[in-house]
């Protein structure tokens, strides 16, 4: 009896003793509309740029401030979104991107001209940004043993997002323009609004802030669902497993737990205390223990989002870039017919191989493995435009570029949660998503630019060495997540 009392568990017990079950599915779905939402908001970008530039007669150049734009905001939302996740919560994160997207997408549909436009798409951005958030909440609610498959099969939603948009763009776009289908695309991001008053808290950010009952209901109720039982004993997390270490590490050593018992309230001080613009939390991301795999992060995010959303406006621009590089004709920037839907809507499909591979290495040959393999083929379906860009010869490279950068751009996402402990993991992965969104700013100002402009061979070569470099970065990632336990602290990181 008295064991039972003095037992205890960790929420990964509890996670592993109810299994993946219908719980994680419900969770699974809300946070798949997420990606859903985030893929259809940023692959509509490929087809109303060039609808609106026609409409409007816009400049090359300000037609690539269109998608920048929605960058820079992803890039400030990733960082913000990520410090109030830490702080205040999983679901507040998520709730402020919804509705952030949701509105400012709706309304950007009736935007009377091009600057009005440009405002309501920075605030898509932010919105937009927060969409790691919903990554994160997920995995922290997901059994160690099949984090990284489950975690693929989240990913894969975007896929879900990416074709769903290309094939609503080659439906709408031709009748009845690119207002409805900024319109349209506002919808799943609606339906998080709809669905957020049941969805849970976060069990581990729960346990980190001292909320252990509430942690337990949401267990409890995850066990009931799931045809399950709890562990027996008390829940704690990792982080009081640790203050306990020190209090009798001091008691041993001083004969008394008073020096333990103030170290420990100064700790929960420390954590209770205000984080004032999250400087606090990003000093941890570069923290000794930290500072190694955060910058190889950064590099890694930073070339797999220059790499994928240039492959993705690529199908669009590189044809056209040829046809006027060929003619010499202006007017032909753009063509308004069904060759453009047609050529994304087959490089989406892409993403579907790419997903497959993604769920049969990344538990396999491991997460570094995984990313290296995939973006070193990148670098081999790349190369042959470099001499030679017939209209097959660049549907297939851009195929295969594409399965191979979208595989490594999950495991990038399935990584980064994974190797930062529960204290700061949505604010290390919103700073590194926001180093991604760099790359998606500077992508259609400089590669983009570069095939306007008939550079497409210098425009190749930029991003077969942006792979290449992010490649050679992977390989030096100091941990190997697969299979291990989440961390709630820093101290349990080996």
């Amino acid at each position: 009896m008295e064991d039972e009392q003095s037992a205890t568990y960790t929420v990964d017990d509890a996670l592993i003793s109810s299994g993946f079950g219908k719980y994680q599915i419900l969770i699974l779905a809300y946070a798949g509309i997420g990606l859903i939402a985030e893929a259809m908001e940023m692959m509509l970008l490929s087809f109303v740029g060039p609808s609106v530039q026609l409409e409007w007669n816009l400049t090359a150049h300000q037609e690539s401030m269109i998608t920048s734009v929605v960058f820079v905001g992803m890039l400030i939302g990733a960082y913000s979104w990520g410090v109030v996740s830490d702080n205040y919560g999983r679901r507040k994160g998520f709730l402020f991107t919804a509705i952030m997207t949701s509105g400012a997408g709706f309304l950007s549909s009736f935007s009377p001209n091009y600057l009005s436009l440009m405002a309501l798409r920075f605030l898509v951005g932010i919105g937009l940004g927060g969409g790691p958030v919903l990554g994160s909440w997920f995995l922290e609610f997901v059994p160690a043993p099949s984090r990284g498959t489950w975690m693929v099969v989240l990913l894969a939603f975007w896929t879900v997002g990416t074709i769903f948009e290309a094939s609503l763009a080659w439906l709408v776009m031709p009748k009845f323009g690119w207002r409805w289908l900024l319109a349209l695309s506002s919808v799943p991001s609606l339906l998080l609004l709809l669905f957020y008053a049941i969805t849970p808290e976060s069990p581990r950010f729960l346990c980190m802030k001292g909320r252990t009952m509430e942690a337990v209901d949401v267990l409890g109720k995850m066990a009931r669902l799931n045809g399950a039982e709890l562990p027996s004993g008390k829940l704690v997390s990792d982080k009081n497993i640790e203050l306990d270490e020190v209090s009798e590490s001091a008691t041993l050593l001083n004969g008394t737990a008073k020096a333990a018992k103030e170290e420990e309230n100064d700790n929960i001080k420390e954590d209770e205390g205000s984080d004032f613009g999250g400087f606090k939390s990003v000093s941890k991301l570069l923290s000794p223990k930290l500072l190694r795999a955060t910058l190889l992060l950064w590099m890694a995010f930073f070339g797999n989002a220059f790499s994928y959303y240039g492959i993705v406006l690529l199908t669009s621009e590189l044809s056209n870039g040829n046809r006027i590089c060929a003619k010499q004709e202006v007017e032909s920037v753009h063509s308004n017919n069904s060759s453009l839907y047609k050529n994304v809507f087959i490089s989406s499909f892409a993403e579907i191989p790419g997903s497959f591979v993604s769920i049969m290495i990344v538990d396999r040959i491991g997460r570094r493995l995984s990313m290296a393999s995939m973006l070193f083929t990148s670098c081999v379906f790349l190369f042959p435009l470099v001499f030679s860009r017939t209209e097959i010869l660049t549907r297939i490279s851009l195929f295969g570029a594409r399965l191979c950068i979208s595989a490594s751009f999950t495991i990038v996402y399935i990584y980064a949660p994974e190797i930062y402990p529960t204290s700061v993991r949505t604010t290390g992965i919103g700073v590194a998503s926001s180093v991604g969104r760099i790359g998606g700013i500077l992508c259609p100002l400089v590669a983009v630019a570069l095939v306007h402009n008939c550079h497409q061979t210098t425009a190749i070569l930029l991003f077969e060495l942006v792979v290449f470099l992010s490649g050679v970065a992977v390989m030096f990632f100091p941990f190997e997540m697969k299979g291990r336990r989440l961390n709630d602290t820093e101290a349990d990181m080996h």
